[in-house]
């Protein structure tokens, strides 16, 4: 068996942190669907839509709609653009209104 070249092994190290970083990615975009589900009354469906809706709204990659939403849920901070994409989006998939959005 002969030596790995080091190329094949860079190849395979930039392959491991795409995996790593995809895995992050999606635990960040599940955990803000749950938060849509709870909050906006929707299917998990429904929320994966709002976030892509969102994203698409805004020119925001979704990952980044996912962190501001997790950040939200923490904090009790949302951009006002964000929470009026949000807010268009829950419309159309639920009735309902974004908490703590009420004379805004």
């Amino acid at each position: 068996m002969g030596e790995i070249e080091p190329d094949r092994i860079a190849a395979l190290q930039a392959e491991v942190d795409q995996l790593k970083e995809a895995v992050t990615s999606h635990a960040v975009i599940d955990q803000a669907i749950g938060m849509v589900v709870a909050l906006g009354r929707v299917t998990p469906d429904q929320g994966w839509q709002v976030l892509k809706e969102v994203s698409q709204h805004t020119n925001i990659k979704l990952r980044n709609i996912a962190e501001l939403i997790l950040i939200w849920g923490r904090r009790g901070d949302i951009p006002a653009e964000i929470r009026a994409e949000l807010e268009d989006a829950l419309d159309r998939y639920g009735p309902t209104q974004v908490p703590g959005s009420e004379g805004q």
